[in-house]
């Protein structure tokens, strides 16, 4: 996977109609940072008809299944991408508006997505958070890795248990 300390990222980008220009620029700031080595489409077919959970869904699954290191969401607010984000299993996604918000969402929870809100931050802070974003790297190692993993096993849990109720 691409999400090391010395490696380029593929970062998997989508937003609905609420979050179109933001992403139109913030995926121009992707093609040309020096820690993006690709930037991948994560919206479904076609793309301005598509909501936010299909695009928030498909960008999460190019994640889990290895083919982004992150993804980069943009919507109205950026809530509802990331809870259905959240919905695709070994996804980690969150909403930060602040940079102290995007540090931790990397460093002490390892999210993999970051949806930002159209309507919510202006697209000078945007740009600026998703710069900061893509510096961080989780390390295994650290103190936090054992919450993470804590994390992992209880959607784990919830699964088996879900699959159990089936």
């Amino acid at each position: 996977m691409g999400d090391t300390e010395y490696g380029t990222l593929r970062v998997a980008v989508g937003s609905d109609r609420a979050g179109d220009a933001y992403k139109s620029v913030l995926t121009s700031d992707l093609h040309a940072h020096r820690l993006v080595g690709c930037v991948v489409e994560g919206s479904p077919g076609q793309q301005s008809a598509a909501t936010y959970p299909e695009v928030a869904f498909a960008a999460a699954q190019l994640v889990a299944c290895g083919e982004a290191d992150r993804a980069l969401l943009v919507c109205h607010t950026g809530l509802g991408m990331a809870v259905a984000a959240n919905k695709v299993p070994g996804v980690r996604a969150v909403t930060a508006h602040d940079s102290l918000s995007v540090q931790a969402a990397v460093l002490s929870n390892s999210a993999q997505v970051l949806a930002l809100g159209q309507g919510v931050v202006g697209l000078q802070l945007a740009r600026r958070l998703v710069a900061e974003w893509l510096t961080y790297r989780f390390d295994s190692t650290s103190s936090a890795a054992k919450k993470v993993e804590a994390i992992t096993a209880l959607e784990r849990r919830a699964s088996h248990y879900m699959q159990g109720r089936g």
